[in-house]
């Protein structure tokens, strides 16, 4: 049952970003409010899912960006927005902040390798988004941006060591606290 609703998700995701892109010039713009409404649309449609808050997340994300993918746009460009609206929208429907955010990042780091992206670049872009979207809804923003790094590393480390340190070379660069989330998460 929950595998054919997160498949029904991500298929619905995906068609919608493309509805909602289509004919759109500027996709990186339109791409927070096109995810956030899709999102909301399907989530209360499949009232249970909520429950499964990290599947739920992570299947938008994967809806979004092969969306973003079919109708050619950069994908890189949009995973920060992607991110953003899909944070927003299970919020608003009801989601928990942490699932929401655990989710999104992960899958947006699993869609980058399985697209061949620069996972570096994804992941930046994907803990940025996370930190902006829980700061749009008044979250604690700290507390996301650790839940974004973790989440980050934990995806990195499931694909493999290179890929790993290709994430925390780029979170400790680009991304305000990282490198002292990473030094704790050693310990």
């Amino acid at each position: 049952m929950v595998f054919s609703i997160i498949s029904r998700l991500v298929n619905g995701v995906k068609q919608g970003v493309k509805a909602g892109l289509e004919g759109v010039s500027d996709t990186g713009s339109a791409i927070v409010d096109v995810v956030k409404n899709t999102t909301v649309t399907l989530v209360k449609g499949t009232g249970e899912v909520v429950s499964k808050g990290i599947e739920v997340a992570g299947s938008i994300v994967k809806g979004a960006i092969f969306g973003v993918a079919d109708i050619g746009a950069s994908v890189i460009g949009t995973i920060k927005g992607i991110v953003m609206g899909t944070i927003n929208g299970v919020i608003e429907a009801g989601g928990k902040q942490d699932q929401a955010v655990q989710g999104a990042v992960s899958q947006a780091i699993y869609s980058a390798k399985e697209l061949g992206l620069d996972i570096g670049k994804t992941a930046v872009e994907a803990v940025s988004g996370s930190v902006e979207a829980v700061k749009k809804v008044g979250g604690d923003a700290a507390q996301a941006t650790r839940q974004a790094v973790t989440a980050a590393l934990e995806a990195a480390r499931d694909i493999g060591d290179e890929t790993l340190t290709a994430v925390k070379d780029a979170l400790t660069i680009s991304v305000e606290g990282a490198k002292d989330i990473i030094e704790t998460l050693k310990k």
